[in-house]
C-alpha cells in the first residue's frame, strides 16, 4: 500500500521538477535575449555618441592607412565599399528635384564637452534636436570638429568641418557636415570655445549657455547627399551624409585654438567608386 502511494508522489514530484526546469530555461533564454538586445542598443548608442577612443590615431603606425589592421572590428576601414570622407566634384553631382529636402528641428540646448583624444565632442544632454531625412527621423547624439575639413569641394579642403551625428530608432546614422572657413568670429560657438578641454578628459564639461544649432547652420540650405561611413574607426557604413554647400565662418583665433588641441584630425578622402552624389 505504501508503494502505491509513493509512486504517484514520485510522478508528481518529477512533473513539478520538469516544469520548474522548463520555466527556468525560458527565464534564462528571455534574460539572454534581453541582454543581447540591451547590449546591441548600448553598442549602437555608444557608436553614435563617441568617436571610438581605441588605440588609433591620425599618423604613423596607428594612422588611417593602418586602421583596418588594428582591430578586426575595423575591417570596413580597409575593405569597405562606401567609405567617407569623399571629394565632392561639383561636375559629377546630379540634381534631383524629387529628393525630399531635409527637415531640421533644432532648438537651444545644453551640451557637455569631452576631449576624447581625437577631437572635442559636444554630447547632447537631451534628445530635443532631430532631423528628418527621406521621411525618417534621426535624433542628434553629438557634434564634433575636424581640422582641416575631411570632405573636399573640387579637391580643396576648408579650414575645419563640423559633424552633427544623428541616430534613428533602429540605430542607423545620419550626419550633417558643415564646412568652416576663416573669416569673422562665430559668436554662436563662443560658449563652447570658452571651455574647450585642452587635454584628454574622462569627465564631461557642461557648457554653461544653451547652444542654438539652428542659428549656427548656413542660411543657404543647399546640400549634397550620398551614402558613406563614419570617418573614424570602425568606419561603419550605411551612413546617410548630408553636406551643406555653403560654409559657416570662424575667426583665425578660434580655428587656431582648436588646432592646438586636435591638429590634423582628418581622414584622407576615400574613393567614390560607384556611388552617386545628389544635390538638393
Amino acid at each position: 500500500m505504501k508503494k502505491n502511494l509513493a509512486y504517484p508522489f514520485l510522478v508528481v514530484s518529477l512533473v513539478c521538477l520538469l516544469e520548474a526546469c522548463s520555466y527556468k530555461t525560458k527565464e534564462t533564454t528571455a534574460q539572454k535575449e534581453e541582454e543581447q538586445t540591451t547590449g546591441k542598443k548600448e553598442s549602437e548608442a555608444k557608436e553614435a555618441h563617441s568617436t571610438h577612443t581605441s588605440n588609433w590615431s591620425y599618423e604613423g603606425d596607428t594612422g588611417p592607412e593602418h586602421w583596418g589592421e588594428l582591430d578586426s572590428a575595423n575591417s570596413a576601414c580597409a575593405n569597405g565599399s562606401e567609405q567617407s570622407p569623399i571629394n565632392i566634384e561639383f561636375s559629377q553631382v546630379k540634381a534631383d528635384k524629387k529628393l525630399e529636402g531635409i527637415q531640421i528641428k533644432y532648438e537651444p540646448t545644453t551640451f557637455s564637452l569631452v576631449n576624447n583624444g581625437h577631437t572635442v565632442q559636444a554630447n547632447a544632454t537631451i534628445e530635443s534636436n532631430s532631423i528628418v531625412v527621406e521621411g525618417i527621423e534621426y535624433k542628434l547624439a553629438q557634434f564634433h570638429f575636424h581640422t582641416p575639413s575631411e570632405h573636399q569641394f573640387n579637391g580643396q579642403n576648408y579650414d575645419m568641418e563640423l559633424h552633427l551625428v544623428h541616430k534613428d530608432a533602429n540605430g542607423k546614422l545620419a550626419v550633417l557636415g558643415v564646412m568652416i572657413q576663416e573669416r569673422k568670429e562665430n559668436e554662436k560657438l563662443e560658449s563652447v570655445w570658452d571651455v574647450l578641454p585642452k587635454e584628454e578628459t574622462e569627465k564631461e564639461i557642461t557648457v554653461k549657455e544653451p547652444i542654438d544649432l539652428q542659428a549656427l547652420l548656413p542660411q543657404d540650405q543647399t546640400t549634397f547627399h550620398y551614402i558613406g561611413s563614419l570617418t573614424t574607426p570602425p568606419c561603419t557604413e550605411e551612413v546617410k551624409w548630408v553636406i551643406f554647400e555653403q560654409p559657416i565662418e570662424m575667426s583665425k583665433t578660434q580655428i587656431q585654438a582648436f588646432q592646438e588641441i586636435s591638429p590634423d584630425n582628418n581622414r584622407p578622402v576615400q574613393s567614390l567608386k560607384e556611388r552617386e552624389m545628389i544635390r538638393n
